[in-house]
């Protein structure tokens, strides 16, 4: 029994203590919970003047800005009230300037209108003078006349033809006097300017010439070629002479063939063709022609880029495809040995440069002097002169009728069109006359002009004749007491039918009779 309740005594004191534990730490948490709640009130008074005191700041200074606020805008309506013051002032002083300006213009304007009726009843009284006078003048007149008449015995109208007649006189000895000067004055200037400026676009213009020659030479890099060209019983050379048109000379010249033809078209294509052959090795008929065709197609084409091109440096930038193609071919045309491609853009630098000089169109020279001879690229495959051609093929490629005519009369086969074509022709004829421009035996050339002339100073009343453009033209004096206009007529078809009966000679040849009646007398 002892162990039990010491047992329940020590369970019993265990709780009394826990009991006093726990009486004390709740008394604990009061005290805690006391003080932390005065230390709660204590902040939330001080937070709440805080806040006051704030609230309070925040009260004046807002009220502080509000008044700066205001004053700031009562300042500013101020100044604007006295800005709008001033403004109303100015115009108010302006509208009295006006209004006195327009009182002034206004009275102005009376006196104005005061002085115009006063000139009007002035001008219509002097109108009442005038029409009065006017009147007791043609009667003055008309009795003048009447007395004039009875004097001289002539009618008005009798007397007014003589005096016109006389004064028609004066004017047409004035006239004459004042046409006589005029010509003798550009008789003396006109050859020094012509030559100045012949000079100046001669010297602005220094082509080169090269001469062209019938063959070209063809270079193998053996001999052993010549037999491969020739061809079994000479076929490959019969095939090559028959594609291209030139003559084949295979000869013992060592490591080269000849070419011989007129046309240098043809063999400058002869030329490729063997050269493209021998590079190739294959040589036979067949083959030949299929270069042959290939290379003709090649060299159209080389052409035409090079008529492009020189009349690129002309300036000559719309000119139709098909005229630069024909411009290219006259590369392989020559006339004496000239190459005409290069003749024709010499030609149009020339008339170019001349053209300017004188103020005239240079476009119109410069295109007429370049395309001028663009008829002998077609003249060996068309009936016509190189002239006929070419004007016909411009006229059907749209070129203007100035730049056709400027070009048809660069032989003077037509009376002169324009000034362009003067220029034409002169650029032409200094072109083909320029030392080493073109080939021809010298001898021959001069025998050909001296047998020319000789065979027009052969006919009766002839005094004197020139050879004139490279003997493409004859001019011939006649002396006017034994040849009569209608003689010279029949002269001239006499001397053309005698020279083609004995002459040999390129195109035409223009002869010119010339009879002259002078009038000479001399004032004292």
């Amino acid at each position: 029994m002892l162990p039990i309740a010491g047992y329940l005594i020590s369970v019993g004191l265990a709780l009394v203590a826990a009991g006093a534990v726990f009486l004390v730490w709740v008394a604990n948490r009061k005290r805690i919970a006391a003080e932390t709640v005065g230390r709660a009130e204590e902040q939330a008074l001080r937070i709440i003047k805080d806040a006051e005191r704030d609230a309070d700041n925040s009260r004046k200074e807002t009220l502080l800005d509000a008044k700066e606020k205001a004053h700031d805008i009562l300042t500013d309506a101020d100044r604007q009230a006295r800005q709008e013051r001033q403004q109303a002032q100015a115009l108010e002083q302006s509208l009295t300037r006006r209004d006195a300006q327009l009182t002034e213009r206004q009275l102005s304007f009376e006196r104005m209108e005061k002085e115009r009726l006063g000139r009007e009843q002035t001008v219509a009284q002097r109108e009442q003078q005038a029409d009065a006078s006017a009147a007791k003048y043609q009667q003055l007149v008309a009795r003048q006349q009447h007395e004039l008449e009875r004097v001289a015995s002539l009618t008005a109208e009798e007397a007014k033809e003589l005096l016109l007649k006389q004064i028609e006189g004066e004017a047409r000895h004035d006239s004459a006097n004042l046409l006589k000067r005029l010509d003798a004055e550009a008789r003396e200037t006109a050859s020094a300017k012509a030559k100045q400026y012949i000079t100046e676009a001669i010297q602005r213009s220094a082509a080169e010439h090269a001469v062209e020659t019938t063959v070209s030479v063809v270079d193998l890099p053996s001999d052993d070629l010549k037999g491969r060209i020739i061809g079994r019983e000479g076929r490959n050379i019969r095939a090559l002479e028959l594609a291209t048109g030139v003559d084949l000379i295979v000869d013992d010249t060592p490591g080269a063939i000849i070419l011989s033809a007129f046309d240098p078209y043809r063999r400058a294509v002869a030329k490729t063709v063997i050269e493209k052959l021998i590079a190739d090795g294959r040589i036979h008929p067949a083959r030949i022609e299929e270069v042959v065709q290939k290379v003709k197609d090649e060299t159209d084409e080389e052409t035409r880029k090079e008529g492009a091109a020189v009349a690129f440096e002309l300036g000559l930038h719309d000119l139709h495809p098909d005229i630069l193609r024909l411009m290219g071919r006259l590369k392989y045309r020559t006339s004496y040995g000239q190459n005409v491609l290069s003749h024709s853009a010499e030609v149009a630098r020339l008339a170019g440069i001349m053209a300017r000089e004188i103020g005239l169109d240079a476009h119109v020279s410069v295109r007429a002097a370049f395309l001028h001879d663009i008829g002998k690229a077609i003249d060996r495959e068309m009936q016509g002169t190189h002239l006929e051609l070419g004007i016909d093929f411009l006229r059907k490629h749209g070129e203007s009728e100035p730049v056709v005519m400027a070009m048809a009369a660069h032989h003077m086969d037509i009376d002169w069109p324009s000034l362009e074509a003067m220029i034409v022709q002169a650029a032409d004829a200094i072109s083909a006359a320029r030392p080493g421009a073109r080939r021809d035996i010298l001898e021959s050339y001069v025998k050909r002009l001296e047998k020319l002339e000789g065979i027009a100073d052969s006919f009766k009343g002839v005094s004197k004749s020139f050879a004139l453009q490279a003997g493409r033209e004859i001019r011939i004096m006649v002396e006017s007491e034994k040849i009569t206009d209608e003689e010279a007529v029949w002269l001239s078809k006499d001397i053309a039918r005698r020279i083609e009966n004995e002459l040999e000679y390129p195109g035409h040849i223009k002869v010119t009779v010339i009879r002259e009646t002078r009038a000479v007398e001399y004032a004292k």
